[in-house]
This record gives structure tokens, sequence and C-alpha cells, in this order.
């Protein structure tokens, strides 16, 4: 620390300890906040915190002048604000000489001999009591180490014990643990020396602190189960089900083992029903549910579902995504008579049969996916921000786009927050724009598709890292973590083939992670360890490991099997070294490149939302996607927007396949993309109707300015000749 002299880094004591490179500058946050000298000059953002670096360089100057009363060093930049007080010290010099600082106000610091103490009564009873914190023993002396509570009469406290509650706490949860007051005691202790933090509670900012609290109790406890799969086996919607008590929720059972006739049917464990009994209250309720399901038409059987309360309006309606559409309401466009609008527009709003609940269920998912999407798109653009104007290009060979990511990615001028330009080097003719956006949008498409397909992956649909000797030697796991962080930041396309397995090793780390037999990418491999989970007796498991003791022998799990019940913990063991141990290197290697830019660490924070990307596919374009894209800019108000209804309505003809181009080729025209980057479009897309012949596509402002016509055909017509003409000369 250049105020302090010293290299401890206890951010309990001293406050956080921070390097910046760049000055050349390394400082305690509580030495700069305490010294004498120097004040906040700037913003927030400014310098460090507000203290702009030119006046810490003037008071490691001033402070250099003065020498430290208790270690008689130089570099003293406290003093104490008593009048004609002289004394001088280091911030950590002063706390071990019980010196008080006050983190409030003009942050005054008190010397040993001037430091305020706290009043005591005659009457007060002088024996020792219990910390209210740690709850040891508390003298009730005047001294530094203790403190008395302002507001409660018998509440004392160890100052260390006071100070890490307040740093846990906040200042917005710090206050007396006796009676719960907040202002007097906070007021206190700021003059007691206690810093309270201006942040939330430290238990308030963990992610997922309170998971434990939603987990449900997922088990059929009664005495016979009839599920094949098991006992923990739920499958929503259907006869194994899995419904739990409606007093104590700590039990459950399948619908089908009770013999419930609908997912509505209120159950009670066998501990539940025999606390009623005892009370006389579960005869009543037995003959009210009776009585009720006698007025019920009995003929339910147990797999039919609920009747609907209520029908639900159609999701099919061709025009129904446009009456929500967050971005373009448009439910009070007037009827244009005048206008012809497209066939699949002449429709009437209808009410259907309620969709199927496994329908519906799809719908949640993908509506639940949309949402988590849109959260790593705004934690992307926060790393984004690290991205600085200055340039890198990469000549990249399309047939041969490995090898030229990769030595582009290694070169040395590489960085990866300066702006990435793609130059195609077996496409000549390019245009600066078709540079900058297109050809950058293209190559990270190529990159992600070629490592799903590449050795360091195995695996069908949901892939695992494979084991590959040769790249672990090249260091290849690396670059490819290094490159998928990059992608993302940088507006490449999700990745979305990881299997959740891999993700979980990746975000919670391989020691908290169970591998399932699914995982296992080697058809022979998942054969055998089925094969002994298969076993159903001792003999047979026997027999079984015998066969397969060279299989055993080289995953380390050749040991001798006395009881049927050892095979579980057997298979748990083989499918761990061959799913996650196997694999450590390369897991390693590619954790530390998905570390570029800070990708893991919000990987980490926020593992719900980044699984939407990195374990499940990209959404494909629809109408609707691609209408909440957009943005009209033309008028606040899209009734006043000429030609809107044909952009809506061509839009859904291009989804339904009455057009020869495409949503992507739309969004490649507007864009030089025909995906939507994780990271989302920057600028974001927006629409401009202007009176023009032919529609053009900004690709640096991510703008489609559209014709008004007379007629939707002469729309249509216009949009498909330009934007089919231009991508084919593009192709060329």
């Amino acid at each position: 620390c250049v105020l302090c002299g010293r290299t401890d880094d206890c951010p309990e004591k001293y406050g956080e300890k921070r390097t910046y490179v760049e000055y050349n500058l390394t400082v305690h946050y509580y030495c700069l906040l305490m010294s004498s000298g120097i004040w906040q000059r700037g913003e927030e953002d400014e310098g460090v915190d507000g203290f702009l670096i030119t006046d810490i360089k003037k008071e490691v100057n001033r402070a250099a002048k003065l020498k430290c009363n208790i270690c008689k060093k130089k570099g003293a930049s406290i003093g104490c604000v008593a009048p004609k007080c002289k004394r001088s010290y280091h911030f950590p010099c002063g706390l071990q000489r019980e010196c008080i600082f006050q983190f409030m106000e003009d942050f005054r610091s008190y010397c040993w001999e001037h430091r305020p103490v706290q009043e005591f009564m005659d009457k007060e009873p002088r024996e020792a009591s219990q910390c209210t914190i740690c709850l040891d023993l508390v003298e009730h002396l005047s001294v530094y180490t203790v403190l008395k509570s302002p507001c409660c009469k018998n509440a004392w406290f160890h100052r260390e014990c006071l100070q890490y509650q307040a740093l846990s706490a906040g200042i917005f949860f710090f206050r007396c643990t006796v009676c719960n007051n907040k202002d007097k005691f906070q007021n206190e202790m700021l003059r007691m020396g206690i810093h309270i933090p201006e942040r939330d509670a430290s238990w308030e900012l963990e992610e997922n602190a309170y998971q434990d609290l939603l987990h449900c109790y997922q088990h059929c406890d009664v005495k016979r189960c009839l599920c094949k799969k098991g006992r923990d086996y739920n499958e929503p919607d259907s006869k194994w089900e899995i419904k739990r008590c409606q007093y104590c929720g700590s039990r459950g059972t399948h619908l089908a083992c009770s013999s419930m006739k609908s997912w509505e049917q209120n159950w009670d464990c066998m501990e539940c029903r025999s606390i009623l009994a005892k009370s006389g209250q579960y005869s009543k309720r037995k003959k009210r549910a009776l009585a009720t399901s006698d007025k019920t038409n009995g003929t339910t059987c147990l797999l039919e579902e609920p009747p609907p309360k209520s029908p639900r309006q159609s999701s099919g309606s061709p025009r129904s995504f446009l009456l929500q559409s967050p971005k373009m309401m448009c439910q009070n466009l007037s009827p244009c008579s005048h206008l012809e609008l497209p066939a699949s527009n002449r429709v009437t709003m209808s009410l259907s049969p309620v969709m199927s609940n496994r329908n519906w269920s799809l719908s949640l998912r993908h509506k639940h996916l949309r949402e988590k999407r849109k959260e790593v798109c705004n934690i992307l653009k926060e790393l984004k921000a690290q991205v600085k104007t200055k340039t890198t290009r990469l000549n990249i060979n399309a047939e041969n786009i490995w090898s030229s990511a990769l030595k582009g990615f290694r070169q040395r001028i590489f960085s990866p927050t300066n702006t990435i330009e793609v130059n195609f080097s077996n496409c000549k003719n390019r245009s600066k724009i078709d540079t900058s956006a297109a050809s950058k949008h293209h190559f990270f498409q190529l990159l992600m598709l070629h490592l799903q397909n590449s050795s360091l992956f195995e695996g069908s649909s949901g892939k695992n890292l494979s084991l590959d000797f040769q790249a672990v030697k090249e260091n290849l796991y690396f670059e490819a973590g290094k490159m998928i962080a990059v992608s993302l930041v940088h507006g490449g396309p999700s990745p979305g083939f990881f299997n959740k397995t891999l993700f979980k090793c990746l975000v919670y780390g391989p020691e908290n992670v169970k591998p399932v037999l699914e995982d296992v990418a080697d058809v022979d491999v998942a054969q055998t360890i089925q094969t002994i989970k298969s076993a159903n007796n001792l003999s047979s498991l026997q027999s079984t490991l015998q066969d397969c003791c060279e299989f055993l022998a080289a995953a380390g799990c050749l040991r001798p099997v006395t009881a049927l019940g050892d095979k579980n913990v057997l298979v748990n063991d083989l499918l761990i070294y061959h799913v996650i141990k196997r694999i450590a290197l390369p897991l390693e290697s590619f954790r530390q490149g998905l570390k570029t830019l800070g990708v893991l660490e919000k990987m980490q924070m926020h593992p719900d939302v980044f699984s939407s990307i990195f374990c499940h596919k990209p959404e494909r374009l629809s109408a609707e996607t691609v209408c909440d894209l957009f943005t009209i800019h033309s008028s606040s108000d899209v009734n006043k927007v000429e030609g809107a209804d044909f952009w809506m309505g061509y839009l859904q003809d291009v989804e339904s396949g009455e057009s020869v181009v495409t949503l992507e080729d739309i969004l490649l025209f507007v864009t030089g993309s025909c995906y939507v980057p994780s990271v989302g479009f920057d600028p974001e897309p927006t629409i401009k109707f202007l009176h023009i012949r032919y529609p053009i596509g900004n690709r640096l402002l991510n703008c489609l300015e559209l014709p008004i016509t007379k007629t939707y055909q002469q729309f249509k017509n216009i949009m498909e000749l330009t934007i089919r003409n231009t991508l084919s000369i593009e192709k060329d």
C-alpha cells in the first residue's frame, strides 16, 4: 500500500486492497478514506471511488515527510483531529494502538489519548455478562475492546464481534441485537469507530442463498409403490406424478399408488392422519370429502385431466402474437379499407379449444427460456463494456476455420478487449460494412459449429469434453474455452450443445456433480455399466464383474463385492471416472479459457440463466421473435405509420412458407447476421417507413428502411426482389 507501506490483504481490518496497474498504484481502501489531506473531488467512477489519482499522489508525497508516532517510520498520512494534538500515524499502526477512526461525515481520527469513550453509570453492575453476538463473557469495563449498547442497559459487545457483524449486515440490517433499534445504535457505533458499509447484507447478495427453501419433496412413501421406475420417479400430468401431503408436505405418493383420481385431489400422509384422528377431525373431513365426491360426476379415470376452469384464447391464431408484441402494440389498428391486406391477415380472432397440458407446458418452457436469455443478454452487455474501440483484425480462411482462428487468437497483438474485425482471406470483394458486421457474425457462427463437431467434444446432442492427449499438449481446450467466451461477448451465437453435467462441472466444480449413465459417450462403456447396473442378484453381479475386471481396473474400481447393494456405489464410481475424472485436465484447461472477459465468473454467479444458452439449442426464428426484435422509430404511434400492417403481415407469410425468402434472410439483410447474438444487437434493430422505392438494410445502424406502398402485394414483391438479389450478390 502506498500509504501504509504494508502488503497485508485483510479487508476486515484495512478495507479492500486495490491495485491499479496503469497508475502503478496499490492502496488499502481504509488508508485512503482516513488520510487527512485528501478529499473526494471526483465522481464515484473517477479515479479510486472519487479520489483522483493526482490527489492520491500528492497525499503520498505529503505523508512521506511525516513520521509515524507509533512505528517511527515515514508515510504517516493520518493525524489526530483533537486541537493542539500533533500525533500522526499509519492506519494499521493506529488500530494496534487503539486509535478510533470514525467512518462518517469528515472521517475524523482520534489518537489513543483523545479518543471518544462511552459513559458508564455508577449504578451499573460491574460483573461480566455474555456478548450478545458470540455469547462469550465480556467484562463491563470502559476499555477499547468493549462496547455498550446505547439503547439497552444490559447489552454488551466485543468490539471485534460488532465490527464483523456490521460488515456482514451492512447499513440496512445492522442494529441492536437485543431491542432491534437501528438509528440510535448505528450513530453510537459510528462514533465509537465501527465501520458500517453502505451496502446490502451479505446474505442478500449471495446467489441462491435460499435455494434450499424452494426444494420440493419428491418421493413416494406409501408401503407398496407400484412405479417400476422407483419411488423418486415423478412425471407431471400422469398417474406417476408425486402428490405431497396437504398438511406437512414432507411425505408423498404417486397418484396411482394411492388410487387418486386426479392431481386436484388432496392427500394426507399416515402421520398427519393419526394426528387428525386423535383430535377427532379426520372422520369429519372424510365425511365432507365423500359428500362432495358424490355430487360430482364419478366417471373420471385415473389419467383423466381436470376440466378447464375457463377456455383459453388460441395461441395458434395467425395474428395473436402481433396483438401482444411489446414493441408494436397493434390492437388499436383501425381497418384499412383502402389498403389490400395479405390473405393471412384477413382472419377473425376466435376462441379455439384449450391446448393440451403438454403443449401448454412446452409453451411455458419456451417462455421461461426466453426470459432467461434476456437476462443473459443484459449480463453479457455488462461484460461487453470492457471492449475498447481499438481493433484487432483476424484473417480467416472459411475452408480452414479452426487453424486460421487459432492462429488469430494466438497472435501477439490479439486482445479479447479489442474490437474484432474479420477479413475472409478467400473472399476478396468484401465491403467495409460487411467486414465489421456480416463477416464477424459469420466467423463466430462457423467457429461454434466447428467446435461442436470437433474432437474436443464427444456425445450426440448434449456434449461433454473428450480426452484428446494431443489437444491437451497443444493447449487447445484452453483456446476453445477462450473462443466461446470471446464469441459470447463479441456478438457470436450461443453454444447450445453442452450437456448439463459438463455445465454443472464448470459452474459448481466437478467434485459437486453427480453424473448419469446418459453422460457416457462411449457406447461400449455405457453398455458395460448398464450391464452391471441391471444385475438383479449377487451371483450375476459377481459374474459380470469377473468378465470386465480389466475395465474395472482401468477405472480404479476393481474391488471385492459381497452384497448386491454394492453395485450402486460401484456404478456411481464408474460414472464419475468416465465422465469427470478421466477428463480432469481438459476440464480445468477449458475452465481457464472460459475465464476470459469474466464469462466463467458470471456463469458461476448466474448458473440458471446461463444454462439457457449453453445447454439448450438457440430458438428458431419466428415472426413473433423478429417482430419483437425491431422497434419502429418513425412514430410513437404505430397506427400513424403507413405500411406497418404490411410489414407484420409479411413476417407471417415468410414464417408460413409463402415467400421465397426466410426470416433468417431478413435478419441477414438488415444486421449482417442470420441469428440473434447472445449479447443482442448493438445498436438495437429499428425500422423506418419512408417514401423510397426499395428497402434498404443499413448494417452500421441495424436499421431497416421500408418503402410505403399502396397495396400489400407491391410491398411483398419489392421486399422479396431486393432481399433475394442483395443476398445473392453477396453470396456470389
